[in-house]
């Protein structure tokens, strides 16, 4: 794959890191409503979307259906923001794209956020929203689950916790840039340290410190980069070289496969945290997003 970006995506790098990086140094109540609004300048549905606002297990979500939908599978959506922040709205462009690429339904559900609702708030809520999704008469393997950055580790940590619970699991997860290690200790902390648009080193300490609320950082439970992976469905995961994250995909990725998982990992040159969320706008982003939608499409039985 070729490492020159397009035109606009060079525009839009910049651009990322110059609204995201303050607000994302910003206390929880400081954040979110500014997240909100820059998702508002981004934000790109597809023609056509559906989207109801409707409750899952007792939480708002979103339900987002593309035009033309006869998927019978859902994607089951876990939002990135830190666990600090984010929700269905500020994803929506992301998730009305992805909806269209996969060709079904994407439920997408706002879970509990610290520092209110510290772990296991969180995990509890997309557990129970798997559940209802169970309840409404959805076969897990019809169900895949998807998140980005901390809805990436949530996604995992919830298929861990379906695993050890005896529970039907899904067909498979769909993470990008996910953070695995709240512990900090893959290399790419600082070899890419000058590199990241969106993340900063003391920005993801201090939000692992907020969300584990005394919990050691290293705990499979927060960590699922050290978790026990075994039996996990297969999974994609996207990442930017660019990002601080990198190592979180690299070495799930590792461990994944050793423990007998089928993943597939797809490392973009040049790109940056959750870039998917440009889809509508960057060619780079639209791409992800298209092999979202066919790896969802090849797990139909």
């Amino acid at each position: 794959m070729t490492s020159s970006l397009s035109l606009r995506a060079r525009l839009f790098g910049p651009v990322s890191q110059f609204l995201l990086q303050p607000v994302l140094a910003k206390p929880a109540h400081e954040m979110r409503p500014q997240l909100e609004r820059i998702a508002r300048l981004i934000t790109h549905v597809p023609r056509g979307t559906r989207i109801e606002a409707t409750t899952l297990a007792g939480r708002p979500a979103d339900r987002l259906t593309p035009s033309g939908d006869s998927g019978d599978q859902v994607i089951y959506y876990l939002h990135g923001g830190a666990y600090l922040g984010g929700s269905t709205r500020t994803h929506r462009g992301l998730l009305a794209h992805f909806a269209k690429a996969a060709g079904c339904e994407v439920v997408a559900i706002d879970y509990r956020l610290a520092p209110e609702h510290p772990y296991p708030a969180a995990l509890e809520d997309a557990v129970a929203g798997y559940q209802e999704l169970l309840a409404e008469g959805i076969p897990a393997e019809r169900i895949v689950i998807a998140g980005d950055s901390a809805g990436g580790n949530l996604a995992l940590v919830t298929a861990i916790a379906l695993r050890d619970a005896g529970m039907a699991l899904p067909a498979g997860l769909v993470l990008l840039s996910p953070w695995t290690d709240m512990s900090s200790s893959g290399k790419s902390m600082g070899s890419r340290a000058e590199r990241d648009r969106i993340l900063t080193v003391l920005g993801i300490s201090k939000a692992a410190e907020t969300f584990a609320a005394g919990r050691k950082l290293a705990d499979p439970l927060l960590s699922p980069l050290f978790a026990d992976l075994a039996g996990l469905p297969p999974m994609l995961i996207q990442v930017g070289d660019d990002e601080l994250l990198l190592d979180d995909s690299t070495r799930l990725t590792a461990a994944a496969r050793k423990a007998g998982v089928q993943v597939l990992l797809s490392v973009r040159p040049k790109l940056w945290h959750v870039w998917q969320a440009m889809a509508g706008w960057m060619p780079e982003a639209d791409q992800a997003i298209r092999e979202m939608g066919d790896y969802v499409r090849g797990l139909r039985v």
